[in-house]
């Protein structure tokens, strides 16, 4: 019996590879990039706000808080995750002549 709680102790102490594999994945996934949208004197309230709703899939609330914190303080992080995710929504908001960078 002390036998067995000594190995259980040993395993613990020297975790397995496989436990170091999946730490080194879950760091990777941890890597999160931000959608910056940029003030500019050019669009609208309203034309930025249905652009955060079409776009980043924004409620009617967060992109009025986005669009009033981009007029105010310059710029704004209105979406985080993926670079895979994060890439076409920049590229939209781009097109919609809104000022955006992905950092």
């Amino acid at each position: 019996m002390l036998n067995q709680f000594f190995d259980n102790v040993r395993d613990y102490e020297n975790p397995q590879r496989e436990y170091d594999e999946e730490v080194a994945l879950l760091e990777r996934e941890d890597e999160v990039y931000k959608i910056v949208l940029w003030n500019d004197d050019v669009n609208t309230f309203d034309y930025v706000i249905e652009a955060l709703i079409e776009i980043c899939g924004h409620t009617l609330e967060q992109a009025e808080q986005c669009t009033i914190l981009v007029h105010y303080k310059g710029k704004c992080t209105v979406k985080t995750g993926s670079l895979e995710v994060l890439k076409p929504m920049h590229e939209k908001l781009l097109a919609r002549s809104l000022t955006s960078e992905i950092v």
